[in-house]
Formats: structure tokens, C-alpha cells, sequence
């Protein structure tokens, strides 16, 4: 019997009422689990005494037997007492952007009385899930079953190029920010982004410079950049500072270089980031800047949160605010068309 196993860390902003979503792999990262957090619970009997939580695997299956286990970090540096499900037939479970899901749920975690006291830290709640599973979601034969299908390793190719990044004996480009040199592929950055293959492989001037100087952008955003083109990933969490403000500003920036350098991918995963950490202090200068990057996915989120009655009141007396009417007067426009309609 496989076993395999994996922890994710969530942070709910306290007292915040935005349901929380992340995802992690388990195993060899071909099985991708979901995490929902619902600040005041799912339950409207519960009349949002508590802090709920439900966490699964967005796949079709009814073999899914697994451990489940979760605990919050406490405001002292302890950890508050393990919740623990044992599911041997895993019971469906909604998961969004999936039609059908499997996994479990907590419905009581803990009591939104408790939250302050005891574990908020900062204005955040740290959640930590583990996850054991026995089986695999899609079925097959255990070793000695030779009926079994033939394992086969994902592809590591991310990893792979990653590790080519920033090398300097095996590069044809250099870059110079903010006084620190990066160096790249002309062919890696032109196949990853259209500007990319203007600047360097077409005829304006970058073409022929063995080192571009670049402005407008830091070394630690660039180095994120250059890790998701080689990578199609964000970034490690220890490779940036774990501070909230620090984070949503550093998101900020990366967002803002993916709409440089027309990197889609790249602009909508910062733009989940910004979603994630929005409340009602930052979701108007989020909203500025969904509107200046060209991020109509964001900025839509942001509009239906600061019009939600109990949010807009306490959004329009806070500086970004004040700042999102002298510098988006048809974003005010459009917000005061929804207040009259």
C-alpha cells in the first residue's frame, strides 16, 4: 500500500470574512489538494460562531482513504489541539472550479471568540492541514499487481531550467538592475514573452547589447520574473519576505512586471495573490492597480467587494480610497452607477 504525505500553512486575516482557498501537492505532486477556509463557517446554523474548514482532492474517485489533521498556531509559539479526521471512503466535497471533489471537513476548528486571544498574531491566524493518503485517487494494482500501470516521474522540467537560471557560463544575455547583473537566454526569455522577443531577437537596439540595463524595476522583482519564465512558477515563500504588507507590496511590483513584459500567467497568479491578502484597508489601491495593469479579473473581485454593504462604508473613509477618486474618476463613476442601480 502507497502511502504519502504533505502539510500546507494557511493565513486567515483576523477578523476578516473572506473564505480562503490554497492548494498544495501530496506525494509525488501529481495529486493537487484544495483547502477552504470559511472565516464565519458554512453552516448558517452556526451563526458565525466558528471558523470552518474542508479540505480534499478535486478528482473523480471512491478510493481516496486518508488521514486528515490540522491545528493553529497559537499567539506563544505553541500549537492548539490537532483536529484529526480518518476517512476511509472519502466522502464528495465541493471544490471550485471542479464539479466534484473528495475530502473532508471541519466544521466546528475552532471558535471565532478564540481566534484573538489565543492565536491571531498581527491580525493573522496561522493554519497549518496535513494530509496522509493510503491510497492513490485513481486507483491501480500495489507493487506486485501485474496489472498495474507502469510508473512514470512528472516531468521535472521546471526544475530542470530552474536550475540554469542566473547562470553565467552557459548564457547569452546579462541584465543590470539596481546595481546587481542577472544573466539569461535570449532564446528562453523570447519563447516566454512577446517583449522579450522584440527586445532581444528583434531590431531594436537590446539586440546587440551583451548586457541590457534595465529601470523601473528592482533586483528582487526581477528575480522572481526570471524565476517564473524558466520556471512557470511563483517563487518559494522564503524567497520573500513572509510580512503581509511586504508581501502584497512585493506582488504588487511583480504584478506590475508581468504586464511589462505581457506575461499573462505571470499577471493573473499575482493577481490571486493580491485577492488573497485584500481587505477592506487595500482593496481600493488593489483595485488601482487592477485597473492600471489590465487586470479585469482583479479588478472585478475588488468592485464586488467594496460595494458588499458591510465593506463599502469602512472602504470610503481610508486613504486608498481617497486616493482611487482623485486618480480613477471613471472607476468612481462606475461605482456610483452601482450604488444608484
Amino acid at each position: 500500500m502507497m502511502i504519502s504525505s504533505s502539510f500546507a500553512e494557511l493565513k486567515l486575516e483576523y477578523p476578516g470574512t473572506t473564505t480562503t482557498t490554497n492548494s498544495f501537492a501530496v506525494g509525488d505532486g501529481e495529486q493537487s489538494w484544495v483547502i477552504r477556509c470559511y472565516p464565519r463557517g458554512y453552516r448558517e446554523e452556526d451563526n458565525g460562531e466558528y471558523v470552518s474548514l474542508r479540505i480534499g482532492v478535486p478528482a473523480r474517485s471512491n478510493t481516496v482513504r486518508a488521514i486528515f489533521h490540522t491545528f493553529l498556531m497559537r499567539r506563544d509559539g505553541g500549537v492548539g489541539a490537532p483536529s484529526i479526521i480518518c476517512s476511509d471512503r472519502a466522502f464528495p466535497m465541493s471544490v471550485p472550479g471542479h464539479p466534484r471533489g473528495y475530502g473532508g471537513a471541519f466544521r466546528h476548528l475552532v471558535r471565532r471568540s478564540d481566534l484573538e486571544p489565543l492565536y491571531a498574531v498581527d491580525g493573522v491566524v496561522t493554519i497549518v492541514c496535513g494530509v496522509v493518503v493510503f491510497a492513490d485517487a485513481g486507483g491501480g494494482g500495489g507493487d506486485d499487481d501485474d496489472g498495474g500501470p507502469i510508473p512514470v516521474p512528472r516531468s521535472n522540467l521546471g526544475g530542470q531550467l530552474g536550475g540554469i537560471v542566473d547562470r553565467a557560463d552557459c548564457s547569452d544575455v546579462s541584465f543590470s538592475v539596481g546595481g546587481e547583473t542577472f544573466h539569461a537566454h535570449r532564446a528562453v526569455l523570447a519563447a516566454r514573452s512577446p517583449v522579450f522577443k522584440a527586445e532581444l531577437l528583434g531590431s531594436m537596439a537590446e539586440a546587440a547589447m551583451p548586457c541590457v540595463t534595465l529601470h523601473d524595476i528592482d533586483p528582487a522583482t526581477f528575480k522572481a520574473l526570471l524565476h517564473f519564465v524558466y520556471t512557470d512558477a511563483l517563487p518559494s515563500p522564503s524567497t520573500s519576505s513572509s510580512s503581509s504588507s511586504t508581501t502584497t507590496g512585493f506582488f504588487e511590483s511583480l504584478l506590475v512586471a508581468a504586464d511589462r513584459y505581457a506575461l499573462e500567467r505571470l499577471k493573473l497568479m499575482c493577481a490571486q495573490k493580491l485577492w488573497e491578502s485584500v481587505s477592506v484597508e487595500t482593496v481600493a489601491t488593489t483595485l488601482g492597480y487592477a485597473e492600471t495593469y489590465h487586470c479585469p479579473e482583479l479588478k472585478s473581485k475588488c468592485l464586488n467587494f467594496l460595494m458588499a454593504e458591510s465593506n463599502f462604508k469602512k472602504v470610503a473613509v481610508t486613504n486608498g480610497y481617497f486616493h482611487l477618486r482623485q486618480d480613477f474618476p471613471l472607476i468612481i463613476e462606475e461605482i456610483k452607477k452601482r450604488i444608484e442601480s
